[in-house]
């Protein structure tokens, strides 16, 4: 996602305290686990209930007996980049990984939003917390994790913040689209027209009027620092002009009293040259969580 939120911030200064790079690469970036033939690794295909409809979500479900710590793993605006390497190099790291589509977006029922996508993000945690779905993914509950990319790192600290449950949350390249809302209207509709593919029942103008509408409340607050800073948090940046907002929610989490690794790489809002380097941030960080 091209974000014009890099406008928004005067300075780029990295953070003292970014987290450290792995000594190692995680065996699970390059390597497959041992075969467990009677709990072999799995993929199923999921149909979550939200605002009304179905979306689509597909679980990569992590080999071995009993229930897997696992992650929820957000994409962006509109999502060309789903990361889904990284959700294969989780589940080979022993996680499952929940994928999906916010309504609206890439084949899911109903109208795309932005108000949508914070219900879905809710609507899916709620699915896999449930005993039924729990028990037949294999999810380990105590142990779940929210990931999101760009925009899905806006859903993800929203969500997360809220939710006292999680065992953490992971921000990678995180889009503050409240920020967005508050920038001039022709900029936000440009932004809009270049992220509209795979949208359903939306224009330019009619997404622009709702990141407008939602803005001053969905902004990266101090309510949100506070509420992420009971929680271990990851902030991944990049060289596309977010990273001074990311550094400063950072600091607002640990102000609170948070505990939170920042860490930079220098690549594209994708991480399209440093694909290995956010498996391994990502990875190096689950293994840690306690």
């Amino acid at each position: 996602m091209r974000m014009i939120l890099a406008g928004l911030a005067a300075s780029f200064i990295l953070a003292g305290a970014a987290a450290a790079q792995p000594a190692s690469l995680p065996a699970a970036i390059f390597t497959d686990p041992p075969t467990d033939t009677a709990h072999p690794p799995r993929m199923e295909v999921l149909h979550i209930p939200s605002g009304g409809v179905e979306i689509n979500g597909v679980a990569y479900l992590a080999g071995g007996a009993g229930a897997h710590p696992t992650v929820v793993l957000l994409h962006g605006l509109p999502g060309n980049e789903k990361n889904l390497d990284l959700a294969q190099a989780i589940r080979r790291a022993g996680w499952n990984c929940i994928t999906f589509n916010y309504r609206g977006s890439w084949g899911s029922p109903g109208k795309f939003s932005f108000a949508g996508n914070l219900d879905d993000a809710k609507a899916v945690l709620a699915y896999v917390r449930a005993p039924g779905h729990a028990a037949f993914l294999g999810v380990d509950t105590r142990k779940l994790v929210m990931a999101g990319h760009s925009m899905g790192g806006w859903v993800t600290s929203l969500t997360a913040a809220q939710d006292d449950g999680l065992a953490g949350a992971i921000l990678i390249s995180a889009a503050d689209m409240g920020s967005l809302g508050m920038a001039p209207r022709p900029v936000i509709v440009k932004e809009m027209a270049d992220d509209m593919e795979s949208l359903a029942g939306v224009t330019a103008q009619s997404m622009a009027d709702e990141v407008q509408a939602i803005g001053p409340r969905t902004a990266w607050t101090p309510a949100v620092a506070k509420g992420l800073s009971a929680k271990p948090v990851l902030i991944l940046t990049s060289d596309d002009g977010l990273a001074p907002n990311a550094e400063k929610l950072a600091a607002a989490i640990r102000t609170d009293g948070g505990k939170v690794a920042l860490h930079h790489e220098a690549t594209d809002h994708s991480w399209s040259g440093k694909r290995i380097a956010l498996e391994a941030q990502v990875i190096a960080w689950l293994q840690a969580l306690k």
